[in-house]
């Protein structure tokens, strides 16, 4: 017997996934989550910003994620001067970001999603690709991998997040219960040696690149480097289909906004497919809305890997004047931690 048509088939269950089909929810459409890659993964950090936070609460489910908030924001980089603070004040937020395990999110929100999952992907009238980043899509390959893992330090972490800028790649060191949740920058021979090196010797190594900020690092865990790529479809709707997440954009991780901007695509897809169902007109319109945002938020993230990178002296001194005017004047500063957390509709 043929498998009944549903109006909605997401494939992914990941948060971006789960995110659509929390969101319809209620919406009159037959939906239905398949995951194929389902599977439990080692330590993935994730960072929330405040309006992810207020689409998790709209959908229900933010009660039930462990998270750390990140109340400040300490930007700077290594062997030169500049340096600014970014504060939940300068945002009008209750924290910049929050930061939780991708195991957690997942947990909750498929939670309030188990009549919605579905072993075998029944035929549909409108199909979205949440699956993740797409290995046959062509991209930007950076020089540079990012190794990731949980660092203990002496003090415990607080509520404050340190991004720095290294000459091999950006460096961040972001509160998670009490411990730091790493991602780091470096050129790939480099991060493969090192996400594999003996304990004592990545401590070290993490100490010089970091400064003494952040305290002092006793342990490490979790260790992974992964590569780091920019991949951006050109097309976000081909037909029937439709492509949010990692599937349309998988963007460097710095500044941390791949997963905020999957989220977004998530929420305003689910807001056109709400308004009009599964039709041409209400993708055509979900694609139009979102160009201004993915677009932005892609240049932002790629200047930022690029030009917070390498040691030539005057980018080094270009860099600093940058943070430095950014601490010293408060509208900059507002501007940039609004566009980190809201996307596009920061813009004036």
């Amino acid at each position: 017997m043929a498998a009944t048509e549903v109006d909605v088939l997401i494939r992914g269950a990941g948060p971006v996934g789960c995110t659509v089909a929390l969101a319809l929810r209620g919406a009159g459409l037959r939906v239905a989550l398949h995951d194929p890659a389902d599977g439990a993964s080692a330590y993935r950090p994730l960072a929330l910003s405040h309006a992810t936070r207020l689409i998790f609460e709209r959908l229900g489910v933010w009660q039930r994620i462990p998270c750390t908030p990140m109340r400040d924001i300490v930007v700077s980089q290594a062997g030169s001067f500049g340096r600014a603070r970014l504060q939940a004040a300068d945002a009008g937020v209750p924290a910049l970001g929050y930061v939780a395990e991708y195991s957690d999110v997942v947990k909750a929100l498929r939670a309030a999603l188990a009549d919605a999952l579905v072993p075998q992907a029944p035929p549909a009238r409108c199909v979205v690709h949440a699956e993740g980043t797409p290995h046959d899509l062509p991209g930007k390959r950076y020089a540079q991998d990012a190794v990731t893992a949980l660092v203990h330090a002496e003090p415990r972490s607080g509520n404050t997040a340190f991004e720095r800028f290294t000459a091999g790649g950006p460096l961040a060191l972001l509160p998670h219960a009490g411990r730091f949740a790493l991602f780091w920058s470096m050129e790939a021979p480099h991060a493969q040696a090192l996400s594999q090196a003996p304990e004592p010797d990545f401590l070290a190594r993490l100490a010089r690149a970091a400064g003494p900020a952040a305290g002092r690092f006793v342990a490490v865990q979790w260790r992974s480097a992964q590569p780091l790529v920019l991949k951006v479809r050109a097309a976000r709707v081909q037909g029937n289909e439709v492509y949010i997440g990692n599937a349309a954009q998988t963007l460097h991780p710095v500044a941390g906004q791949g997963l905020n901007l999957g989220l977004r695509d998530a929420w305003e897809l689910a807001y056109e497919l709400r308004r009009g169902g599964p039709a041409p007109q209400a993708l055509a319109r979900f694609a139009a809305r979102r160009r201004l945002d993915a677009a932005a938020t892609i240049r932002v993230t790629d200047f930022l890997a690029a030009g917070f990178a390498g040691s030539n002296p005057f980018l080094r001194a270009a860099r600093g004047a940058a943070l430095t005017a950014l601490d010293i004047f408060p509208a900059p500063r507002r501007f940039f931690a609004r566009r980190m957390i809201f996307g596009a509709s920061a813009i004036p």
